[in-house]
């Protein structure tokens, strides 16, 4: 059932008009629980507004005598710190209440999709098994409701984030998580990027519908725009729901709000990546997925990095990385078919590739070099300059989004890749 459905192209929704719109989610679904379970992105996720959410959700069921849990969905994301977890959710929810996913250990397997029907969604391109594996709180927490949160926007794997994908990659097992993201890179990410069906959602959706859809889920869904100011993010907004409906309306309304189809093809785009929320290549790449389909042939892609310090958010990706670099599908897959332990990690392999522009287009990672150096970022597979110095060219502070001149020479400038998708009119 459809519960809130709040949205707009030009829509702002405030703080007062958030609380109201959950308010009356409550209200209508008449949840009254005991015990719950909230399942936020971390603050890779800063500007979706699950943070805002997630304290005003914890507060209010704490004042009704509930308990609640808060499980950040970290995917194979590092757990956050202290730091990490006040930035994204305030100060006013207490430590205990955030719990830790370790997406290798502390999950229980219940069922297995069968290498035939990944066969069919593929179109034949993967051929085996996938085993779910979930986090044992959704099964042992004895949470009469659990709430799924996030925001929906162009996703690199799934084509259109959240729904399925947040529960199944962000609570989500080693089996799942790598198969789902090789199964993106094998049916071509940019068919995938900004479509509500695709491939991985068919196998999140199976996957949910067939092991988890006699839980207790309901699903908070929020679409985010980019407002005027360099961290103006305004809501754009709200759709609650406990099936597929609330992400079907966020899906529709972020194509409208974050999808951004250029008449011309990108020479030069300049992407920055703020530090509060990338720290490595594993999350910086998506200055890549979401450029690419607008990057010319032959032309640059500056990934202005000053935070970026690794390159997996896990030590075993992170090595991974390092080992083999980005150096586009041919390369990855040969590595794949020799190291057992890369193709045990397909989710590593997917990311090599989705992260490899398969030379069509240069990329410069602009490090610190007591960050990341420049032997590290080049035998990664990317060229590298030091960001100290491209950003007397290059200013953060000075550029605007979208088309402008830079000493007469015409570049594109994204202030925050992971706030949408940039594409030439002829892909959509």
């Amino acid at each position: 059932m459809l519960y809130i459905a709040e949205g707009g192209k030009e829509l702002s929704i405030d703080a007062e008009k958030l609380g109201g719109l959950l308010g009356s989610y409550l209200e209508k679904s008449g949840a009254a629980p005991k015990k719950v379970l909230l399942l936020p992105p971390d603050h890779t996720r800063l500007y979706s507004y699950s943070g805002v959410i997630t304290d005003w959700l914890y507060h209010h069921f704490i004042e009704a005598g509930a308990s609640v849990d808060i499980m950040p969905t970290l995917g194979t994301h590092a757990a956050m710190n202290e730091k990490q977890l006040r930035m994204m959710f305030g100060e006013r929810i207490p430590l205990s209440a955030f719990l830790v996913h370790d997406w290798r250990n502390d999950v229980r397997e219940v069922g297995e999709l069968p290498a035939e029907f990944l066969r069919e969604i593929s179109g034949g391109k993967c051929d085996f098994s996938v085993k779910c594996m979930f986090n044992n709180i959704l099964f042992d927490g004895g949470h009469d409701l659990i709430l799924s949160i996030g925001q929906v926007v162009p996703h690199e794997v799934v084509g259109m984030s959240n729904y399925s994908k947040n529960i199944c990659v962000g609570v989500g097992g080693s089996d799942l998580i790598n198969k789902s993201h090789f199964l993106g890179a094998a049916c071509n990410m940019e068919k995938a990027l900004g479509r509500t069906d695709t491939p991985v959602r068919k196998l999140f959706d199976t996957a949910f519908d067939k092991f988890l859809s006699h839980l207790p889920v309901h699903f908070i869904h929020t679409v985010v725009g980019k407002g005027e100011g360099r961290e103006d993010y305004p809501l754009r907004g709200l759709f609650i729901s406990d099936d597929r409906s609330s992400f079907e309306r966020a899906a529709e309304l972020s194509r409208q709000v974050n999808l951004d189809l250029l008449d011309k093809p990108i020479k030069k785009c300049v992407c920055y990546l703020t530090p509060k929320e990338f720290a490595s290549t594993w999350l910086g790449n998506k200055s890549v997925y979401r450029t690419r389909m607008a990057i010319e042939t032959g032309g640059e892609l500056i990934v202005l990095a000053p935070g970026v310090h690794e390159f997996g958010e896990d030590r075993g990706n992170d090595k991974l990385i390092r080992k083999y670099g980005y150096k586009g599908t041919p390369a990855t897959l040969e590595a794949v078919a020799l190291d057992e332990e890369l193709a045990a990690s397909l989710g590593a392999a997917a990311h090599l590739i989705h992260g490899s522009s398969e030379g069509r287009f240069k990329i410069i990672y602009c490090t610190r070099p007591d960050n990341m150096t420049q032997q590290e970022v080049e035998d990664a597979g990317f060229a590298w300059a030091d960001y100290d110095v491209m950003i007397k060219k290059y200013d953060p502070e000075k550029l605007e989004d979208g088309w402008q001149e830079v000493d007469g020479e015409e570049i594109f400038y994204i202030s925050n890749p992971a706030i949408g998708l940039w594409a030439l009119k002829s892909n959509f």
